[in-house]
């Protein structure tokens, strides 16, 4: 207890200096939060174009202004690295790495260990390491502890390792990181008691649980539950749409009921860096107990086909209309995978635009927040949204609903509107259909 309390000593003095491995969307945000707090920050990033932006004091986090990281870099409380070598000054190192997929259902944690590797070479002794990159239960025992033994150091004596699930929900100014609670196993108790001590000095709850499994299945159980529900009302709209149901009524008379309902809206697929991946994680690692977890499969199929759904949906729109599919000329309105964020990882609004094109459709696009889109065979520049534009389109379908679109703009100049986000709630018109 007294190299513990020591620490806490450190951290109320604010003597202990943090590192932050891998400056995206989760560790750039909270690199800041504790550069404010007056700590001494080294942020680890090995993407060349996040380092250029950071040099120019540039922010490329739609959660981060210019201004904000101006003020932690400006006093050098926020240090940018493009390698290792500054984790031998530190005492606190947080890794916050991409755990992408394999293939659909095989995890895949390399960025975690080349991370760890490469903290191994540099570690200082006492150091306390924190994982928040999203994986599965086990990871940090069975994969990264015996990494950074395996040079000769021990947990407890010369390191102590933690888990603390990163729960960021970019765009979403109401919970910044101070705001939502911190959720930490250590693989001790004396190592979970130094991660509550770090992180309760930027956000306003740390709880601590009993083991580093206990802290990775509750980030799973979190998004495997949001993947679950939106799977199973994503099949009620398909279903509710056979049966001539409006199924954004249903769910607005269902949300009247005080208890035993929380309301899910369906959609065109789903995207961005959690829920289409982290319960497939869980279901992998559920697999290697001899335990098939169907709801997930089941709502990661589902979820899966909304973008062909759809498709299918504006097929027959055009049909009605006696326009084939085939050359048609459709527009799609948002790209991104979610609303008023410039990100487009795992958009719905890629994989719709990429069936079109399989169909012969001839596709564009506009997004005020993605000037182009540039992937393999897919070279596209944002459309300007006027009304000669709208006019040459059979179908414009809305597939992200940022705040900034002209709505009406659309309304009264397109001559088909698919509305995958009922943003056109209690319009009655011919010309719009909703999913």
């Amino acid at each position: 207890m007294g190299f513990l309390n020591e620490f806490k000593e450190s951290i109320k003095k604010k003597e202990i200096k943090v590192a932050v491995v891998g400056l995206g969307y989760v560790g750039l945000p909270l690199a800041i939060e504790f550069a404010k707090k007056g700590f001494l920050v080294f942020g680890v990033e090995i993407d060349k174009d996040r380092l250029s932006h950071l040099m120019k004091r540039e922010t490329y986090i739609s959660d981060v202004t210019s201004k904000e990281l101006r003020g932690v870099l400006r006093p050098g409380r926020l240090i940018p690295c493009g390698d290792f070598k500054s984790l031998k000054h530190a005492d606190v190192i947080i890794v916050c790495v991409p755990t992408p997929l394999k293939r659909k259902y095989h995890p895949d944690i390399s960025f975690i260990k080349e991370a760890i590797e490469s903290i191994s070479r540099n570690l200082k002794r006492g150091s306390l390491i924190i994982l928040e990159s999203t994986t599965y239960p086990g990871t940090t025992e069975e994969v990264i502890l015996p990494l950074l033994e395996k040079r000769g150091l021990r947990h407890g004596r010369d390191f102590y390792l933690c888990f603390s699930p990163e729960r960021i929900d970019p765009g979403n100014l109401r919970f910044p990181v101070s705001k939502i609670p911190k959720i930490i196993g250590g693989v001790n108790k004396d190592a979970g008691l130094l991660g509550k001590a770090v992180y309760e000095v930027i956000v306003e709850r740390a709880v601590m649980v009993s083991s580093t499994r206990v802290a990775e299945i509750t980030k799973l159980l979190e998004n495997t539950f949001r993947i679950v529900n939106i799977g199973l009302v994503d099949e009620m709209a398909m279903m509710a749409h056979k049966m001539n149901i409006d199924i954004w009524e249903v769910i607005d008379a269902a949300s009247t009921k005080p208890f035993g309902f929380m309301p899910f809206y369906p959609g065109p697929g789903v995207g961005g860096h959690c829920i289409p991946k982290d319960p497939l994680y869980l279901y992998w690692k559920a697999k290697k107990f001899g335990f098939n977890s169907r709801f997930i499969k089941l709502a990661s199929d589902v979820i899966s086909f909304m973008p062909e759904y759809v498709v299918k949906r504006v097929g027959a729109v055009l049909k009605g209309k006696g326009i084939n599919l085939h050359n048609s000329k459709v527009l799609l309105v948002g790209v991104t995978y979610k609303k008023d964020i410039k990100d487009l990882r795992k958009s719905p609004a890629l994989d719709i635009i990429e069936i079109l094109r399989k169909a012969k459709a001839q596709v564009a696009y506009h997004d005020p927040l993605v000037p182009y889109l540039k992937f393999p065979n897919l070279n596209l520049k944002s459309l300007a949204l006027n009304k000669a534009n709208l006019k040459k389109f059979d179908c414009t379908i809305i597939a992200t609903n940022h705040s900034s679109l002209d709505y009406g703009l659309i309304l009264n100049n397109a001559k088909s509107i698919f509305d995958t986000r009922n943003v056109y709630i209690g319009k009655a018109n011919r010309n719009i259909v909703r999913l």
